[in-house]
């Protein structure tokens, strides 16, 4: 049976041993010569037999905030034992507390590493010092160790690089284009919203459904006409088609069946741009014309500003600035409310054809130069300031923004014939990729925004994987509310 005073202490001792004993922690005794600033006295002291001793822990400060890296505490060299390893102290204690309190004696510091600025022992042992940039504490996970690692004091770790987007390197299919031209100034290729392929081939354009790989034959111009440039209507249903007489032709790609056909210019209309209403066009008689569907007349506006064959033709996102470029090196934005360009841009030295609005950032727009100049440059257009150039090495035929993710896509000729995937701000290359044999001079991307075709005068018609997926939106909430048109089901 346990006695009164041990129920009363609250411990249970074994047997024979009373429970007025005296429990005391102690500490090996050390000459006043070798004591370090560090060492822990006896927190217990000893009492007489006749009193009963309380029990007591070690108190370990924490050292986190103490900021002891900002005193400067110099140890009188302990003098040399037999059997002592003087360089494993200071290896341990400069572990534990920094170089700063690194002994004196060593002359390279701590690890060999460079003497830590000490004070004179003549001085003050303690003396304040102004407090450098470094980690807070010894024990910080930031705080470099000497056996080259991190100390893994903290259990927060650095968060590993993010590895690089894998893109396939070669295509996933390979269509036989025959007849398809290598002209750097014609647009003969463009992919629809409702998944449908159309490329102009000689003097016929074909229909290639993505989701069936049917081919439909849409039209053909005859012997003495040619197909110069196709564009889809955002809306998918209608297609636009460029002649090498100067014609636009307006064409119901459900039905095959022509809808119209508008003249105004004089030569081959080689660029198309619909935006919502309006269907701009380009030609080599240096004029741009503005068509309207619900208008009887061929066209509403023209707009004249370019030197040399118009080549290129993007209307902004939200479709109230369209950008141009032609073959007089120079990069032309339009108000759509204005016959005078509101910005010139003249610094590309060769044909500006590639051309394309970012949909991530509003007045973005980046263009690509000729084999002369062979840089892709971006424009802010509200001021006309040039944000960032990079030299591709090789002419930019063709420029795409991905909708999913904040990249881009350019298409080259002389003398490279790739094809690049870029980031952007940062213009750092996520892909190259080669497999045509000659220019890649056409460029359509598919609805989802996930899949490029690209074309060449090698007549072929090359699909790759190079961007990712739109991130799905987070599920909405189930409320148990249902809308049914006006109807709510509960």
């Amino acid at each position: 049976m346990e006695s009164p005073q041990t129920r009363k202490s609250g411990l249970n001792l074994p047997a024979g041993m009373s429970s007025i004993t005296s429990l005391r922690l102690e500490t090996l005794s050390t000459p006043p010569s070798s004591a370090s600033p560090r060492a822990i006295s006896n927190l217990s002291s000893s009492s007489s037999p006749s009193k009963t001793s309380s029990c007591s822990d070690r108190f370990i400060p924490c050292r986190s905030s103490s900021r002891l890296h900002t005193f400067g505490l110099i140890d009188k060299p302990s003098p040399v034992k037999e059997g002592s390893n003087e360089a494993y102290s200071r290896l341990l204690k400069c572990e534990l507390f920094g170089s700063d309190f690194a002994s004196p004696s060593s002359p390279a510091g701590c690890a060999g590493g460079p003497a830590s600025p000490m004070m004179s022992p003549s001085k003050n042992m303690l003396r304040f010092k102004t407090d450098q940039l470094g980690p807070s504490s010894p024990f910080s996970s930031n705080s470099p160790s000497i056996f080259g690692h991190h100390s893994g004091f903290s259990n927060e770790s650095a968060t590993p690089p993010k590895p690089p987007r894998k893109v396939p390197k070669t295509p996933h299919k390979v269509l036989d284009a025959p007849s398809l031209q290598d002209d750097f100034y014609l647009n003969l290729v463009d992919w629809s919203s409702q998944n449908t392929l159309a490329v102009g081939l000689g003097t016929c354009v074909y229909l290639w459904s993505a989701s069936n790989s049917k081919v439909t034959k849409l039209c053909d111009l005859g012997p003495y006409d040619g197909v110069c440039s196709v564009q889809w209507t955002k809306e998918g249903s209608f297609i636009s088609i460029g002649t090498n007489l100067g014609q636009v032709q307006i064409w119901d790609g459900t039905k095959c069946k022509k809808v119209r056909t508008m003249a105004g210019h004089q030569t081959r209309t080689g660029v198309l741009a619909w935006n919502s209403r309006i269907l701009a066009s380009g030609s080599r008689d240096r004029n741009i014309l503005q068509h309207d569907m619900r208008v009887s007349s061929d066209f509403i506006g023209k707009l004249v500003g370019h030197k040399s064959e118009v080549c290129g033709l993007k209307w902004s996102c939200d479709d109230r600035e369209l950008a141009s470029g032609g073959n007089d090196n120079q990069l032309l934005v339009w108000n759509q409310h204005s016959q005078t360009p509101t910005l010139r841009l003249t610094e590309h030295t060769a044909a500006v054809k590639a051309i394309a609005w970012s949909p991530h950032q509003s007045n973005l727009l980046v263009s690509g130069g000729g084999t002369a100049d062979r840089c892709i440059r971006f424009w802010n257009t509200t001021n006309g300031h040039q944000l960032n150039s990079v030299d591709t090495g090789s002419q930019v035929c063709n420029l795409a923004w991905s909708k999913n993710v904040n990249e881009l896509v350019s298409t080259h000729g002389y003398s490279q014939n790739q094809i690049m995937v870029w980031k952007y701000p940062s213009l750092s290359k996520v892909a190259t990729l080669t497999g045509h044999s000659m220019r890649v001079l056409y460029l359509a991307m598919s609805p989802d925004g996930q899949t490029i075709v690209t074309g060449a005068g090698d007549e072929t018609l090359r699909f790759w994987n190079i961007f990712p997926s739109m991130k799905t939106p987070a599920p909405v909430k189930d409320t148990g509310l249902w809308s049914l048109g006006r109807t709510q089901i509960r």
